[in-house]
C-alpha cells in the first residue's frame, strides 16, 4: 500500500514550504520556467555533513562515579542524523542525505527532503516523491530521470500504473531474461538479439497492444526487391523475422522509448540537472557551512538557498538575448 497522506503540519518545514511554494515555486510556474502540468523530474541524493561526530550528552551520573564507558542512554540533539558513506569523498560522514527533486528542463529545485545519512538513494526517492505528491497535488509528473541506484522492478511497475515514463539507468545486477521468444536473447539495452548475434532494428510501437516491434537488421531493399542478406536467416519471410516485446512482460527492460534509442539517451542526459542543483546548493551557496543543531534550522538554511536559486533564474535573460550577449562578447 502506497502512503501518500503526509500531513504538511507534521513536517518540520511546514511553514517554510508554504512560503517557498507561494512566493517562489508557483511564481516560477507562472513565468513558464517550470511546467507544472507535465513535470520531468530528475532525482538524486547528496551527502550533507552537519558535524564531525555525533552530538550527544550524558543523562546519567556514571562519569561522576568514576565510570567513563557506561552504556546508559544518551541525549542526541539531532536524532535524525547518523553515519553514512560518501562515495565521492571516499569517507564516512555524520549528517543527512539530502534528496532533491529537480525540474530537468530548468534545473530549478521542486522539492527537497532530509533523510539520515545511512539511507540509500532508492529509499530517499520514495520518501521525497510521495511527500511531494501530497504537498503538490496539482502538479502532474510525466517523466522521472533517475540513476542506476533506483533500478528496481517495483519502480517501473508503479510508474506504469501512474502513466509516468521512467528513464532509469540499469545497474547490471537486476538481470535480464536469458532467452525470449524461444531463440532470442535480450541485450543490456533491452533490445532483442537474433540467433546470429545481430541486434534487431526497432520498427515502431503498438500502443494499443502495449508492445514494441523489432525486425531483422539484415533486410536489404534494392531495385524494389526485398531480400535478407544474413548468411544464416532465421525466417523464410521476405520481410525478415520480427519480434514483439510485450512491455508488461518486463517493464524494467522493455520500455518506450527503449534505452538503445536516441530519444532515451537525449532525455536521460538531462538527469544531470539534479547534480547541478546539488552543486549550487553545496558549493555556491555553502549549505554545509551551517552550524545548526536541529533539523528545523537546517531546513531554514536549505529553503533559503532554494529561494535564491529561483530568484537567480528569474534574473537570467531570455534565450535569444543570452545568445546575442554571448555572440557579441565572443
Amino acid at each position: 500500500m502506497v502512503k501518500t497522506d503526509f500531513k504538511l503540519d507534521e513536517q518540520p518545514y511546514a511553514s517554510l514550504f508554504q512560503i517557498y511554494q507561494k512566493e517562489f515555486l508557483d511564481v516560477s510556474v507562472s513565468q513558464g520556467l517550470i511546467h507544472a502540468d507535465s513535470l520531468a523530474l530528475a532525482g538524486d541524493g547528496t551527502p550533507v555533513v552537519t558535524s564531525h561526530r555525533e552530538r550527544k550528552k550524558r543523562i546519567c551520573n556514571c562519569k561522576e562515579n568514576g565510570i567513563s564507558n557506561c552504556r546508559c542512554d544518551r541525549y542526541f540533539s539531532q536524532p535524525d542524523c547518523d553515519i553514512g558513506w560518501d562515495s565521492s569523498r571516499n569517507c564516512f560522514y555524520h549528517g543527512y542525505d539530502l534528496y532533491m527533486l529537480v525540474d530537468s528542463q530548468s534545473d530549478l529545485p521542486v522539492f527537497p527532503h532530509f533523510s539520515c545519512a545511512s539511507k540509500h538513494d532508492s529509499h530517499g526517492f520514495l520518501h521525497t516523491f510521495f511527500r511531494m505528491r501530497s504537498f503538490l497535488p496539482d502538479y502532474t509528473v510525466s517523466k522521472v530521470l533517475l540513476d542506476s541506484a533506483h533500478d528496481a522492478m517495483p519502480y517501473y511497475q508503479y510508474f506504469q500504473r501512474e502513466n509516468i515514463t521512467p528513464f532509469i539507468d540499469l545497474n547490471g545486477k537486476g538481470g535480464k531474461p536469458p532467452v525470449y521468444k524461444n531463440d532470442f536473447t535480450i541485450d543490456e539495452d533491452g533490445v532483442p538479439v537474433c540467433p546470429s548475434g545481430h541486434r534487431m532494428r526497432r520498427d515502431g510501437v503498438e500502443v494499443a497492444k502495449g508492445r514494441m516491434k523489432f525486425r531483422c537488421p539484415k533486410i536489404s531493399r534494392k531495385n524494389g526487391r526485398i531480400s535478407c542478406t544474413c548468411e544464416t536467416p532465421c525466417s523464410d519471410a521476405k520481410y525478415g523475422r520480427t519480434v514483439h516485446l510485450v512491455m508488461k512482460d518486463n517493464p524494467r527492460l522493455f520500455n518506450n522509448p527503449p534505452r538503445s534509442s536516441k530519444e532515451w539517451k537525449l532525455e536521460y542526459n538531462a538527469r544531470t540537472s539534479a547534480e547541478r542543483s546539488n552543486k549550487r546548493e553545496k558549493l555556491d551557496f555553502k549549505l554545509e557551512d551551517g552550524r545548526h543543531r536541529s533539523t528545523k534550522m537546517w531546513y531554514c538554511r536549505l529553503y533559503h538557498i532554494l529561494m535564491l536559486q529561483h530568484l537567480d533564474a528569474r534574473d537570467l535573460p531570455l534565450e535569444p538575448t543570452l545568445k546575442k550577449v554571448i555572440l557579441q562578447t565572443a
